[in-house]
């Protein structure tokens, strides 16, 4: 049994966190854009830490080029996690039975 999450110092209300049975144990994920910035670093550092790696060969250089390409997508999703986490949308309680564009969300 997990303990409850102290409320967020800004008064936002967070997501009960995910948890995933694996076997005997659990895995709790709490702050998950937090998390998706943390993994999202690390595989940036994979693709150029591979990517670097393949170009000391000449016979696999096209395919270091790639993993740079790769890298360099991943650097553009880091500021989108950052913009989703600073304009996260919730549905607003209370509008759950109404329909698409009459909603105060519109």
């Amino acid at each position: 049994m997990t303990a409850p999450l102290p409320p967020p110092a800004d008064g936002a209300t967070e997501r009960p966190p995910l948890i995933f049975s694996i076997g005997r144990e659990e895995l709790i994920i709490r702050r998950r854009y937090e998390v998706a910035s943390i993994v999202n670093d690390i595989l940036i550092a994979l693709w150029f830490l591979i990517g670097s790696i393949l170009f000391f060969s000449e016979e696999t250089t096209y395919a270091g080029t790639w993993f740079f390409v790769v890298g360099s997508v991943e650097l553009l999703i880091r500021p989108a996690i950052r913009l989703a986490r600073r304009v996260h949308l919730q549905r607003i309680p209370g509008t759950e039975g109404v329909p698409p564009g009459t909603g105060p969300d519109f």
